[in-house]
Parts: C-alpha cells; structure tokens; sequence
C-alpha cells in the first residue's frame, strides 16, 4: 500500500461511546512520546580493536528486575563526525526502549590518512561485543540486552553502510567493506538520516532487503545528500515496509548536537528549523519506526506508515506497506 501525506487526523482509538443527549465520547490518542525518561550511558571499547564506543540505554529505577530485555541499536557515524556529536539523538532513540551503540570507526580511506568512517565489519564486532556485555556481570548493560535482536542507524556515509548491509554487500570500491560480509541473521530493521546508495559511477544500487523495513530520514535542506538522491534510493528498495520521512526546514546536519559539527565538511545551506526541534524530530521518528519493525508495535506502525505526519508540522511521508493477503 503506497500512504504520501496522510490526510486524517491523529490514530485513535474509541475508548467510551454513548449516544444521547449530555453523553460525552471520550477518545484517547496514540503517543509518541518516549517509553522511558531516564537514559544512561558509558564509554568502552569494542572487543578485539582500538574502537572506542559509547552506549546508551533506558534507565527505569526498576531496570534490576529482570524484567526488561531491550535490542542492539549500532548507530554508524558520518565520514568525519565524531560519536559524540550523536549523544542527543542516541539518547532519544534509546529512551524509545533500545540499547544504542555509537562506535567510533578510525582507519585509512583512500582520499584521506586516519579518518572516522565506519565499515560492514563493525556491525558485526558490536553485535558480538554486546552478547558479551549482556553476560558479564560486571557490566552497566548485564542481562538487559536482547541479542536476537539487532537494528541499524546511520548518517551520511554511516547510513549508506548499513544500507549496503542490510542488502548483505561488501562494496570495497566505496570502502564500506573489507574481503567479505553477511548479514547477520539479528539484523530486522534500519533507520539512516542523510544517506542514498551510489556507486563509483554514480549510479543508484538496487536495494535487495530481504523484507527488512527501511527508513530514510532526509532534510528537505540537505546540500550534502541532496533530497532527489534520497528518493532514487527510496526507489531502490526492493520490498515493503519502507518509509522516506522528509525532516522540513532541516540540512546535512539536523541529526547532530550542533550544525556543522568540528572535523565534517560542513553544509552550505543552514536548517530553518531549531537544531533542538530537528534532534528531537529524528529521534522521534527513528524510534518509533524501530519499535514498528523491530517489536511489532502496532501503535508506532501506523503513526510512522499512516498518521504522524499529520501531527507533526515539521514531518512529509512517502510510505510502502506490504500488500495484505484477501
């Protein structure tokens, strides 16, 4: 089903209704609001490398219960752009019920020396790197990990990394692998800000997903991965559910604590939009896609596929839903 702008109102639900004169009908609305509103955090570095990472996860005074289990969120760093400067926006995400990991990947690229710029390799790594933090007791992150469960963000040159994963690609000519990648069977679900797939040639790359549920989040002021690249990559994507959520008002750069953070090759266009409302609004929509595709939350599925942006003034959705059987 192809949903653009959705033209009712906000999703509800019929709580209380009495016909007659003096009755009231009484109907609650689906927030979108974050599940948890204490976040925590911690430094580490990734097992077996150099890699540093900081983590961040919902942080309920009764999180020793035993009663949570929250999915891996590898968060994949624009070319350039240091993990701290995704503190804001990971900590949005992970308060929508996630564990969010945002790994600093230095290595050599052929235009540059030493340069931030993550491969294939370190989804992997983190996922295994988390199943060991989920078993150690020692950890801030000790049995509230789901493992089974795995989901990609990315930015700029991080989300076109997890798009060529979930497409299960190595593409050493755009150095985002090195010899070989498979997709790991955990991987259900990828949100990238400011991200298309190209290749040397500048030619779109078809997108097999698998039926893993995709979300392109773009500014509709980007000048660094310009709107028209993000839909052609829309395009792409060969199976539904998948979402090209326009962030109005905003550049390159909305997904970040500052604009134009130190070290990325700025954008030349500046966001109308407030850069606290356009973290805020990213976050919002990549956590709520990620509970839809991740833990079957019905409620966020139809606020990100058929309601939210008629109730968000700052949001445009072109959406495909899979076909339901007669």
């Amino acid at each position: 089903m192809i949903n653009l702008r959705t033209l009712f109102g906000a999703y509800t639900f019929l709580v209380l209704a009495v016909l007659g004169i003096g009755k009231t009908v009484t109907a609650t609305a689906f927030n979108p609001d974050p599940l948890f509103k204490d976040v925590a955090s911690y430094k580490t570095k990734i097992s077996g490398s150099d890699r540093l990472a900081d983590i961040y996860f919902p942080n309920p005074k009764d999180i020793k219960t035993g009663t949570y289990s929250f999915p891996i969120v590898v968060l994949l760093q624009g070319a350039l752009v240091d993990k701290s400067n995704y503190s804001n926006y990971a900590s949005i995400v992970a308060r929508y019920g996630f564990v969010v990991v945002v790994p600093n990947s230095k290595r050599l690229l052929p235009s540059r020396s030493q340069a931030l710029a993550p491969l294939t390799s370190d989804i992997t790594d983190v996922l295994k790197h988390m199943v060991a933090e989920n078993s150690n007791s020692a950890s801030p992150v000790f049995a509230i990990v789901n493992t089974q469960k795995l989901a990609l963000l990315g930015h700029s040159f991080g989300g076109a990394v997890g798009l060529s994963a979930i497409a299960n690609l190595c593409l050493e000519s755009l150095s985002f692998c090195k010899g070989s990648f498979n997709r790991p069977k955990e991987l259900v679900a990828g949100a990238f800000f400011g991200a298309n797939l190209r290749d040397t040639k500048d030619e779109f790359i078809p997108i097999n997903n698998s039926g893993i549920p995709i979300a392109l989040l773009q500014g509709s002021l980007d000048n660094r991965a310009l709107p028209l690249r993000a839909e052609r990559t829309y395009d792409n994507i060969q199976t539904p559910p998948k979402a090209l959520i326009t962030i109005l008002g905003v550049n390159h750069f909305g997904i970040t604590n500052t604009n134009n953070p130190v070290g990325a090759i700025p954008d030349p266009n500046n966001s109308t939009l407030a850069q606290n409302i356009a973290v805020e609004t990213i976050g919002r929509w990549s956590g709520l896609f990620l509970r839809a595709s991740v833990l079957k939350d019905k409620g966020a599925f139809d606020y990100v596929y058929y309601t939210g942006d008629a109730r968000d003034p700052n949001v445009a959705v072109i959406s495909t839903t899979p076909k339901k059987e007669k």
